[in-house]
């Protein structure tokens, strides 16, 4: 089986996040400027097979999309003209950031560390990811 990847876009850097090979297990990957985001993402998918990519999609608590989701329909563009071969899924990530914050905090993260905003955005993608996961 190949991987599934999911990505907590934003407007600076974007947090990546991974299964395994047999789909099970959600995994932290990195944290890349998302400037650099497709390149990121055509170097690891010439290394490494990925079956689906799952962005997340912040929603307001109405159910209607977030001010954040303007800059993220011009990347899917993007993503899909790149990849056209890979399908692209959206899962809602609203309280992502939130849970991933508390998630360094129960793991006995320092202060100083859980300021880490890189770190807080990869979280938050494998948050995105096992809640996909968790759905299917």
């Amino acid at each position: 089986m190949a991987r599934i990847l999911a990505l907590d876009f934003g407007q600076k850097r974007t947090g990546i996040a991974v299964t395994d090979e047999l789909q099970i297990i959600a995994s932290g990957l990195t944290t890349v400027d998302t400037n650099e985001l497709l390149n990121f993402l055509s170097d690891y998918t010439s290394k490494e097979s990925v079956e689906l990519i799952i962005v997340g999609k912040p929603k307001q608590m109405n159910n209607e999309d977030s001010q954040s989701e303007e800059f993220i329909k011009p990347f899917l563009e993007k993503l899909t003209k790149k990849f056209p071969s890979i399908p692209i899924q959206r899962e809602d990530e609203r309280f992502t950031s939130k849970m991933a914050f508390q998630t360094m905090i129960d793991s006995g993260l320092k202060k100083k560390q859980r300021r880490n905003k890189a770190l807080v955005d990869e979280i938050s993608a494998t948050i995105i990811l096992q809640s996909y996961l968790y759905r299917e």
